[in-house]
């Protein structure tokens, strides 16, 4: 972390509190400790700014799960009426903080601006590693916020029970200090910041509902993060890959399906193929969570690791198992089609896009508008509707 910050930044003073004598204690005493570690940091603040004239307003603290509620307790111990300029919590700790009074965690009252990434808030037995509730002005949810990608959680609850975090394996280290590399990717790549979105939760930003950054709605992780003062926290979620340079690009889609079969819910497996001005991304999984019943538009998110540049054309395709094959040969001959009567199948009338790092919009058309029906094994080609009207 420092070598990313001075590497960046050659003005930059970085100062190490070294407190691990008394963060290496059973959990209950080392939360305890992070009080006066807090009170002591504050301290050396005050004496900074007597003895060389450095203001407050230009500290940043960057703590690391425990870490974080003493950059907070430093904060709200700090005298005088002027804050500290700014304090990132890298996921905070949730034992013995969770569900607190603001006086007694990381709060936003603790610095001018206050930011957190919570990467590892998975609970179990009512507890989680990092703290899951908002502690900031703006809170950042990678991935949930619960897991991180390329770290797997077995068998850990009962080491942390039992020895804090002393115990904490490798396995919960990955997930837990994901926010510490997020931050340090955030300095090392400046070309390719992590944008985050507003949303309500989770669910609804795996709909892909949230990609707005109309009235500030998103925001960008880590060091570069636009600093707004807020009268509440704001909760950001965005996803990203297992490894620097974490920065995916989203993409929410609105796909118009009509299911000919009245009363026959169905969850056929979809995949996507896209062109695009620099690339193209192939075989995409389609994540949908529901049934396709009836005449219905159906959103979700899609994640790519590459900048594929401009949207230009969709090849949607229904991959059809022999199951399906199977069950559509059963409907015929079950139902009494009339001798021509075209077969029933999916309608897919239009494919809406909107890009969340461009905020760029794309309506997608049938190339064909005689042939729009969508039976197992088959690929249908979508272009640009404008596109399609002009030819």
């Amino acid at each position: 972390m420092a070598a990313a910050l001075k590497s960046q930044h050659n003005q930059m003073n970085v100062i190490i509190a070294d407190w691990l004598t008394l963060a290496h204690q059973h959990y209950p005493i080392a939360v305890q400790n992070t009080r006066t570690t807090g009170q002591e940091i504050a301290q050396f603040l005050e004496w900074l700014e007597e003895t060389v004239q450095f203001s407050r307003s230009n500290a940043h603290l960057i703590g690391y799960s425990l870490g974080a509620h003493v950059s907070g307790f430093a904060g709200s111990f700090i005298n005088g009426t002027k804050k500290i300029g700014r304090i990132t919590g890298l996921d905070p700790a949730g034992p013995l903080f969770e569900g607190m009074s603001p006086t007694d965690r990381l709060s936003p009252d603790d610095a001018n601006f206050v930011d957190a990434i919570h990467t590892f808030t998975k609970q179990h037995m009512g507890l989680s590693v990092g703290i899951k509730q908002p502690v900031a002005h703006f809170d950042f949810y990678p991935n949930g916020g619960t897991f991180q990608p390329g770290c797997h959680i077995m068998h850990v609850y009962n080491h942390i029970a039992q020895y804090g975090i002393a115990g904490i394996t490798q396995t919960v280290k990955c997930a837990h200090e994901r926010s510490v590399h997020l931050f340090i990717d955030s300095l090392l790549h400046k070309d390719k910041q992590s944008t985050a979105y507003w949303c309500t939760d989770i669910n609804a930003f795996n709909k892909g509902l949230c990609l707005s950054c109309k009235k500030n709605r998103c925001n960008t992780l880590g060091y570069n993060i636009r600093q707004e003062r807020l009268p509440k926290s704001r909760r950001l979620f965005l996803k990203t890959r297992a490894h620097m340079p974490f920065k995916v690009y989203h993409y929410q889609f609105k796909i118009h399906i009509i299911n000919e079969i009245q009363g026959k819910p169905m969850a056929p497996a979809f995949t996507m193929s896209l062109a695009g001005t620099k690339k193209d991304a192939n075989n995409l999984h389609i994540p949908l969570v529901e049934s396709i019943t009836g005449n219905k538009t159906y959103s979700f998110l899609i994640t790519l690791d590459t900048d594929i540049g401009d949207l230009i054309m969709i090849k949607f395709k229904w991959e059809g198992a022999p199951v399906w094959a199977n069950i559509w040969d059963t409907f015929q001959t079950i139902i009494p089609w009339t001798k021509g009567t075209r077969r029933p199948g999916l309608i897919v009338k239009e494919i809406r896009v909107k890009a969340g790092e461009t905020q760029q919009k794309y309506t997608f058309c049938p190339q064909s508008i005689d042939n729009i029906h969508l039976h197992p094994s088959q690929e249908k080609t979508f272009v640009s509707c404008e596109d399609l009207f002009q030819t």
